[in-house]
């Protein structure tokens, strides 16, 4: 018996089943007993018409993981995702993900929260039938928590400051922030080539006067996280402001804040290595006068600056000499 089992390639408790049956039944015996059998767990053929008429409908484009969170939460199914994907494919409304490239090493992580942010803006037509517009995304590193993110027509200083700002009110001040090259990040002596260490733009110098250091990525590829979040954003928020009926920037701002944002967090953001925290408590108001633009000028004999085209009268002060003296110009924005 154990021989027979072991050319079979089955036990010599399970051979000796299958010889019981065939002594018993015959060859009908050998064949699967669930065999012309309906499984109690089948899903009934109308269920899996309605679930793909409202893909067909209401989902067409989406991935199949994103479909299926939305049948989970907000359709009352409850299959599993295979299941879903499995029947998608049959249907033809999805194509099987291509076969994946070698696998690369990914740079590790920072131990905990606030080590390192990421700042980035991606173009991309955000809203349906709407302009191309930037997305300016500010995620921890440690833990690729969004902490910032809205829509604008053009990145610049203003969108740069506004997503620090939003970020250290609510979290406080980081270790460094990893941004590309862009010319409201850094000054080049020329283009893609080393940023100059000496001459800084508005929000290098912001940084610097915060303590923060600011690192320069020199390669798309070093922004792999940024161009991985950016991916699945591209993928997933356009389909949940259009299926939220998301149509002006204005609204789709505080559709992303309060709603988006706190759902692919949880869906996305991951532990950090170490609980601790290295971000740092910051006084709003400080921050406010930091994260602006800020412009020498030269005091005029009429105790007046010009800046902006604009030309700016000064208050008499008894402590300054008013005649060419130096002075500082704030010009905040409005987030």
């Amino acid at each position: 018996m154990m021989e027979a089992g072991e050319l079979l390639g089955m036990s010599e408790r399970q051979f000796r089943r299958y010889r019981d049956r065939y002594e018993e039944a015959g060859e009908a015996g050998l064949l699967d007993r669930r065999l012309g059998k309906l499984s109690t767990r089948r899903v009934p053929v109308e269920a899996i018409e309605e679930m793909l008429e409202l893909y067909r409908h209401r989902y067409l484009g989406w991935n199949v993981k994103h479909f299926h969170e939305h049948l989970l939460r907000d359709h009352d199914f409850s299959w599993g995702y295979t299941f879903i994907k499995t029947q998608l494919h049959a249907a033809g409304l999805v194509e099987r993900a291509k076969r994946r490239g070698a696998h690369r090493r990914k740079r590790e992580r920072k131990p905990c929260e606030g080590m390192m942010l990421h700042q980035d803006g991606s173009r991309h037509q955000w809203l349906a039938s709407g302009p191309m517009l930037d997305l300016i995304v500010t995620m921890d590193d440690a833990t690729s928590t969004i902490y910032s993110a809205f829509l604008i027509e053009e990145e610049g200083t203003a969108s740069s400051f506004q997503g620090l700002l939003e970020t250290f009110v609510a979290k406080g001040l980081p270790s460094s922030l990893y941004s590309d090259r862009g010319r409201h990040y850094f000054v080049t002596l020329k283009a893609g080539g080393a940023v100059d260490k000496i001459r800084m733009t508005q929000v290098g110098r912001a940084l610097e006067r915060l303590g923060i250091e600011h690192i320069p990525a020199y390669s798309p590829g070093a922004r792999g996280r940024s161009e991985r979040i950016f991916s699945t954003l591209q993928d997933r928020l356009p389909r949940e402001l259009a299926l939220a009926g998301m149509a002006d920037i204005e609204a789709a701002n505080r559709f992303v804040a309060q709603t988006y944002l706190p759902a692919h967090n949880a869906r996305f953001a991951r532990p950090a290595a170490v609980e601790d925290s290295a971000f740092v408590a910051a006084d709003p108001q400080q921050l406010a006068q930091i994260l602006c633009i800020e412009e020498e000028r030269v005091v005029a004999r009429d105790n007046t600056v010009a800046f902006a085209r604009l030309r700016l009268q000064l208050p008499h002060s008894p402590i300054r000499d008013d005649d060419r003296c130096g002075a500082a110009v704030h010009d905040d924005f409005e987030p």
